[in-house]
Order: structure tokens, then sequence, then C-alpha cells
């Protein structure tokens, strides 16, 4: 009887200790789940085909975006220079590294990027999105970190060498991949919906003076003054309002001009003070503007178009029109109609979309 009452004991103690044990997790695995990009109704881009868009990749380039240890002290990640309230650009003329130094440039809003394809950054040093994805890393007046010190980082996170082998098949961390998720977390970053496209498809109507300032915008100039027209179309077209190049927009003359731009890169000297066209899309949101932050708001901007063009070896064609005498002639109601019509294209939607937001 004895015996019998400890066997019983014994087998409520295995059968509790079994009942107490922590489920064991599944093995992490790859997976390729396609993921499907979102374009409302603009074209379809052109993807990179070496690097198909998967849940995986883009949820590792969310979480990398995010992630404040690919700089040297961990006090700063891409999202801190490219804030998604600010249409994932920052809004101070030069953004502050992890030195405490400021960068040469204003930030360029991450934004549509799949449909960019003449290079990347203002001067077009990166020829593809995944090298420019990794240059701020490197960049002693941005994360001044070392790639491979990045890498090992990484490669110590459990988080993250799940997330390699579930992106890319296996535990492997290395600048090249970082790159990749990088590249497919932004090219998933796209606004397709503010007020200028629920107009385009007959689901708004534009305000009066929305309506000029459209009218201007897409106008072609007149010498005669019988019809009023800014050109900017010529420059900002399309879907995404850029026509993706590089173009001497006349805001120094040869005497002034301090930053070369597209030249640096090129050593064409017909390059010279051309600069990224960036898209308009978000614009009210996205000041300072220029590739050096000189002008505050729409207004400046608007009036540097209309009369404050600078003459140089190399300003584009396109501004002839704009270095004459009176320039573009307009008036102030004209100035304002612009700075309506360039509203409509502020998405709110894709400043608040949680997919772009910080991971959990």
């Amino acid at each position: 009887m004895k015996n019998r009452c400890c066997l019983a004991w014994a087998t409520l103690v295995f059968l509790s200790a079994c009942g107490t044990k922590e489920p064991v997790e599944p093995p992490v695995t790859f997976d390729p789940t396609p993921y499907t990009l979102d374009y409302g109704h603009f074209d379809p881009p052109q993807l990179p085909t070496d690097n198909p868009l998967t849940l995986a990749g883009v949820q590792l380039g969310r979480m990398l975006f995010y992630e404040k240890k690919l700089s040297k002290d961990g006090s700063q990640s891409c999202a801190d220079c490219h804030q998604q309230k600010d249409a994932f650009t920052d809004t101070r003329q030069f953004s502050i590294g992890v030195e405490g130094l400021p960068g040469h440039r204003h930030a360029m809003s991450v934004m549509n990027l799949a449909w960019h394809r003449h290079r990347f950054f203002w001067d077009g040093r990166a020829a593809t999105l995944r090298e420019q994805a990794l240059m701020p890393i490197e960049d002693p007046l941005e994360m001044n970190e070392a790639l491979p010190n990045v890498v090992a980082k990484l490669s110590a996170d459990k988080r993250y060498t799940d997330q390699f082998i579930r992106a890319f098949g296996d535990a492997t961390v290395t600048a090249e991949r970082v790159g990749l998720a990088l590249e497919q977390f932004m090219l998933t970053i796209v606004s397709h919906s503010s007020k200028y496209d629920h107009w385009e498809k007959g689901h708004a109507t534009l305000s009066a003076s929305e309506e000029r300032g459209r009218k201007l915008f897409f106008g072609q100039f007149d010498p005669s003054g019988i019809e009023k027209g800014a050109q900017c179309f010529h420059c900002h077209v399309g879907h995404n309002l850029t026509i993706d190049d590089y173009v001497n927009n006349g805001l120094d003359s040869d005497a002034t001009m301090t930053d070369a731009g597209l030249q640096n890169v090129t050593l064409n000297p017909a390059d010279r003070g051309k600069f990224k066209v960036p898209s308009l899309r978000n614009v009210a949101i996205t000041p300072p503007y220029m590739h050096d932050g000189r002008f505050a708001t729409l207004e400046e901007v608007i009036e540097h178009y209309n009369t404050g063009v600078k003459k140089s070896a190399t300003v584009d064609v396109l501004m002839q029109v704009n270095l004459q005498s009176g320039g573009l002639q307009l008036t102030e109601q004209d100035k304002a109609d612009l700075v309506a019509f360039l509203k409509t294209f502020t998405d709110l939607d894709f400043v608040k979309n949680p997919a772009y937001s910080k991971p959990d």
C-alpha cells in the first residue's frame, strides 16, 4: 500500500511538471510571401527584379529604418532625419548628426521612391536605392558608423537574426542585406491619397482659388500677358509631380554658386549647379525648400521663380522666361492661388499610415 501511494505521488508530480513545461517555439524559417504594393491610381512602378518585395523583407527594412544601432552611439536612426509626420523629411534646414554636426544639404523626403530612376540624393551620387540607404550610416556628418560594426551589432540581436532568416533564408547579417531590406521598405512608402488625387479621380472639388492655382501651375507663360502661366509643370509633372532629373533652377549666379551639385559626381562642367527635382507631393508640410533649405515658405519659393532666378552658364533653358525683365509677372493673388493649389498635394492618410510607423 505504501509503495502504491509513493508511485501515485511520483506520477502526480511528473504530470504536474509536464503541465507547466514551457511551450516549444516553432523554428524560424524563410518566408517568401510576396508584399502587395498599394500604389493607388499611379502607373505600376518598375521594381528591382533582384530584390522582390516580401512581407518579411519589408518588415526587416522597417525595423532597420527605425533602428538606432545603425549609428555610432546608438542615438540616431534613419527615421530621426526622415520623420513620418513631416512626410519623411526633416523640417530643420540641416539635420544634426551623432557628433552634433550639421549636414550640408537639406534631408530629401523618402517618399514614392519606387518611381525614381535617375539616381538618388540631391547630387545623384547613389546609383540605386540600396546604395543610398547605406551611405548615411557611414557619413561622418550623419550616423558616423562603420558598416562592419553595424553587422556585428545586428548579428548579436536575436530579433534581427530571426528576421534575416525570414527575409533571406539564413541568419547571416551583411551590409548588402541591410541595404536590400531598407530598399524594400522605402519602396513601399507611397503617397497617393491627397485632395489633388481625389480631384483627379472625380471625388473632390477644388475651391476657386485652388482651381486658379491649378491653371497657373500647368499654364505656359504668355509674354503678351493675356494668359498667365507659372510653368511649374515643366519640372513637376505626372503622378509623382517630378521629372526625376537634375536641373539648375537658377538659385545662384556663377559668382555666388558654392555647391556644384551633380557636377561633383559626374565631373562634367555642364552639370554645375544641377540638383534633383523633388516631388511636390506633401510640399506644404516639408519646409524648408531647395537643396540647401534656403527658402522657409512656399511663398518664398514662388517669388524665386517669379522674380529671383539668377543667370549662370548652366541655368536650365526653361528658366529663360524667368530671367527676363519682370519675370513671370505674377500678382499677389496669383501667388496666393498657387500656394492654395500646392496645399492640395498634402496626403494626411500618408503621414498617419501605421504601415510606415515604428514597429512594436
